[in-house]
């Protein structure tokens, strides 16, 4: 049996390094697919070894190592000319690493972001493809993300890396005039991360991969300091993250926006995004982060002036909306235009969204159609939809907010 210790520190590895690692064996093979195999055997070794062993000073140069060497090997066993060159380099490396510190490991995410977001690989992949590279998401969980059948998102992604390895594909931040080009599925994956670890209340997983999107679009946003979109996403990330103390109660229980205590936001987070987003406003034209940024923005005034600003924000949400088109915005949209025109508007407006098949394991859906059915009087419907978003949901408080939602329908 595994002990907790070696459990627990292949767990942090793996949370902590796995991007890391993963880009840093890719990026001389160009093997994405092939760097993912012996990581995740370099893990298991390390749920073997470990609790014999005891865990090494230097967890991810001992998993560097062990991969490299699964590298090697896999080198060997498929050998042609070319591959034989790439095997005597593999083995030059590996002794390099046993060296190793975790500083010394040069950090090469960024560089396989935007290899992801290449302009041979399919445009709907490429976001996608960063989120499993860099932050090791499942297909599931990308699928989930994307609105796309989990088994469908992994044959694609295959797909992808194997395109990666066919094209030659470079490791490399691309220059000035390339960069642009690529940039909005790095975003997008980037707050698609973000949003993961936002929505994961349970444990600190989420937390963790939340930070680690943060620091993500820090390093966009330094990498091209003129670019409006990309200070707008990072603005975007910090006003929802200045609100996660308030999105729970002193005893865990969930606490929808609308209910939070503003007091327990957190203004330095709030001033620091403000401060991006007019950077972002003056520098060009107007893009989807810093849309969303405004919306969460016009939210902040309820913490400035004790009043909510909801007009203003339907506004936003018609203008994002006639940009994106997305059944998402569509949906946010029409749980603000439920605070200005009524619920009855409001679900006339998502009316559209009933034939859209994404919408039936969607529990953002669901849950905001049985509150608008709900006001509006219809119990039967509003119960209906409710139980199906308790069911979707995948965290317990806010299952249980739901729950005590669907009680009070049913209370009259």
């Amino acid at each position: 049996m595994v002990s907790d210790t070696a459990r627990r520190a292949a767990e942090r590895a793996a949370r902590e390094s796995y991007g890391r690692l993963l880009a840093f064996l890719a990026a001389r093979t160009r093997d994405v697919a092939g760097a993912e195999d012996a990581l995740a055997e370099a893990f298991a070794s390390a749920l073997t070894a470990w609790p014999e062993q005891g865990v090494p000073a230097n967890p991810d140069a001992w998993l560097l190592t062990v991969a490299r060497r699964r590298q090697t090997d896999a080198y060997r066993r498929n050998s042609t000319s070319r591959s034989g060159e790439t095997h005597l380099t593999l083995m030059r490396e590996e002794l390099d690493d046993l060296a190793m510190t975790p500083e010394a490991i040069p950090d090469r995410r960024l560089a396989l972001m935007f290899a992801c977001a290449h302009p041979d690989i399919d445009p709907s992949l490429r976001s996608p493809l960063i989120l499993q590279t860099i932050l090791g998401l499942t297909a599931a969980d990308i699928g989930a993300a994307f609105l796309i059948p989990a088994a469908t998102m992994g044959q694609r992604l295959v797909r992808a890396k194997s395109r990666i390895a066919e094209l030659g594909i470079a490791f490399e931040i691309p220059d000035t005039e390339d960069l642009p080009g690529r940039l909005d599925a790095v975003l997008e994956a980037i707050y698609a991360a973000y949003a993961k670890g936002w929505n994961d209340l349970v444990g600190e997983t989420g937390g963790q991969l939340a930070e680690e999107a943060i620091w993500l679009g820090r390093l966009v946003a330094s990498l091209l300091p003129a670019s409006p979109e990309a200070k707008g996403m990072l603005a975007l990330m910090l006003y929802s993250h200045a609100r996660r103390v308030a999105r729970r109660s002193p005893t865990g229980a969930y606490v929808p926006l609308d209910e939070q205590d503003t007091a327990l936001w957190d203004m330095e987070a709030i001033e620091a995004a403000e401060t991006l987003l007019r950077a972002a406003s003056s520098a060009g034209p107007t893009g989807r982060c810093q849309l969303e940024a405004a919306i969460q923005s016009a939210h902040v005034v309820r913490r400035l002036t004790g009043t909510d600003n909801w007009p203003i924000i339907v506004k936003l949400y018609d203008i994002l909306h006639a940009m994106t088109g997305s059944p998402v915005v569509l949906l946010n949209r029409a749980a603000a235009l439920a605070e200005t025109e009524g619920p009855a508007a409001a679900l006339q407006s998502i009316a559209p969204l009933a034939e859209d098949k994404r919408m039936a394991d969607y529990q953002p859906y669901w849950a905001v159609r049985g509150r608008l059915l709900a006001e509006t009087g219809n119990r039967e419907a509003a119960h209906e939809a409710l139980t199906l978003a308790m069911g979707l949901s995948t965290d317990p408080a806010i299952r249980d907010w739901l729950e005590a939602r669907r009680g009070e329908l049913m209370a009259g």
